[in-house]
């Protein structure tokens, strides 16, 4: 197992534990923050350990190139991860950024959907990886 991977497999785990916190003290928009976050860490620990990183030079990880090779290639191309993790980011990116830049604050329900996504990605991930 890869370090790296490993490490951002952690800050997925940290992540989602902060999620956990967040929703539980009604906190919802910082809790779809945390979901978003822990889902991207937890896609790059899985691009890391599939051999795949940024090209070039470039250490930076973006969010669309984590979104579009996690679903592209290691669930339609690779199906490592099952086809629902295909659009999970879409739904909890939407949240994340309505509750970081948007006037609206986001719902108890909005929030325990961005949580289940997070739930299975950084589970199916951990399993996948350890």
């Amino acid at each position: 197992m890869d370090v790296d991977s490993l490490a951002y497999l952690d800050k997925a785990i940290q992540s989602l534990a902060g999620a956990e916190s967040e929703y539980a003290n009604r906190r919802y928009n910082n809790c779809a923050n945390r979901c978003y976050y822990a889902m991207f860490q937890a896609a790059i620990a899985a691009l890391i350990a599939a051999g795949i990183r940024p090209a070039g030079d470039r250490e930076r990880w973006e969010h669309e190139f984590v979104q579009a090779r996690f679903a592209g290639v290691l669930v339609k191309r690779r199906k490592l991860y099952g086809s629902g993790l295909a659009n999970a980011f879409d739904t909890v990116q939407s949240a994340r950024l309505t509750a970081d830049y948007e006037i609206e604050t986001i719902s108890e329900k909005a929030a325990e959907r961005a949580l289940d996504k997070a739930r299975r990605l950084v589970s199916d991930v951990k399993e996948q990886l350890l």
